[in-house]
């Protein structure tokens, strides 16, 4: 079996995985469908050829492992609690909230996610930024609850995203931690309304792939390689920060509504505290962004790194116009909201 026919079947099951679990009407089934999708994800980390990427995929597994061993406890727990009434949904219902944010790496579970994500391909670190989310994201959905753990592992993931990301250079790692920081824009959205959860997750992932596939493109994977790419032209480095910006939450970007609209509905829902703590903690977020931005468009660095080398991609057809909807979507939107 070659390359690509293996990578196609573990994209399946990977797929299948997922479905299963979001679809599953027992906890048994959804706990079956995040193992299929994690046995289906460890193959496509590892590679014989690369050392460190065997080495994430070994901590990948270690973690998930964990997480669905905790996921499998509390279902046994929950069976034991309709006999026993001691307590009986709040200790369950932690331990599946628990087990479930640290497979998707929200704080203070986190730990494994930057280190997995530097040692990984850029399409790999996509799979883990989105795909590898929703399985776990709607099954929290069905257990979660307006307590104080929510809104502190809300706060915390937002905190850990905005200074995490503050000293490093490279790339995949700063997209980590600004993962994180939007899972708890995304865990937030949850307590308040499923529906904008789905909105902001499917804003966010749009965002995620130009991100990556502007990276990829150009075999980018430190900052200062952006700083030092004599070869990059001007506009394809501007075309990247408006993406940057537009992840980071920037208005008038597209990146910006899903915010706006958790912003609203946490106003509505008298949670003014906690958003403003959250809005104050994202101001980080875009700080480090818009250093990256004005850095390289301004400063010009002739030293190149030694690791990589810079390739153009000729297939630039589809990247220019998910860049344009990025950056002029919440003025689209707007307009079209003040019609109707």
């Amino acid at each position: 079996m070659n390359n690509n026919s293996m990578k196609l079947l573990f994209l399946s099951t990977l797929m299948m995985g997922t479905i299963l679990s979001i679809s599953s009407n027992t906890w048994l089934g959804v706990w079956m469908g995040l193992e299929i999708n994690l046995l289906s994800f460890i193959p496509m980390l590892a590679n014989n050829k690369n050392m460190m990427m065997n080495e994430s995929a070994i901590k990948y597994f270690i973690v998930q492992a964990m997480a669905s061993t905790m996921l499998l406890f509390s279902i046994l727990l929950i069976q034991m609690n309709n006999q026993i009434e001691w307590e009986k949904e709040m200790i369950p219902s932690m331990m599946i909230s628990s087990s479930l944010l640290l497979k998707i790496g929200a704080a203070p579970f986190h730990f494994w996610f930057p280190e997995v994500m530097s040692m990984s391909s850029w399409i790999n670190c996509l799979v883990l930024m989105t795909w590898q989310k929703i399985a776990p994201m709607m099954v929290l959905s069905y257990c979660i609850q307006m307590t104080t753990f929510i809104f502190t592992i809300s706060i915390l993931s937002i905190i850990i995203g905005a200074l995490g990301g503050l000293n490093q250079t490279s790339l995949r790692q700063i997209l980590a931690y600004s993962s994180i920081s939007h899972l708890g824009w995304m865990i937030s959205s949850l307590i308040v309304s499923e529906n904008v959860w789905e909105m902001y997750f499917i804003i966010y992932s749009m965002l995620s792939i130009i991100m990556v596939l502007l990276f990829k493109s150009m075999n980018l994977f430190l900052l200062n390689q952006i700083y030092s790419a004599s070869n990059m032209k001007t506009e394809i480095k501007f075309m990247m920060f408006l993406s940057l910006l537009s992840l980071g939450g920037l208005p008038p970007f597209l990146g910006f509504l899903p915010k706006w609209i958790v912003i609203q509905l946490l106003i509505e829902n008298n949670m003014t505290t906690i958003m403003s703590i959250m809005v104050i903690l994202t101001t980080i977020t875009l700080y480090y962004y818009i250093r990256i931005s004005f850095s390289a468009l301004i400063m010009s660095y002739t030293e190149n790194s030694w690791s990589m080398s810079i390739k153009s991609n000729k297939n630039w057809f589809m990247l220019p116009s998910m860049v344009m909807i990025s950056t002029l979507g919440l003025i689209c939107t707007s307009a079209m909201v003040s019609l109707y």
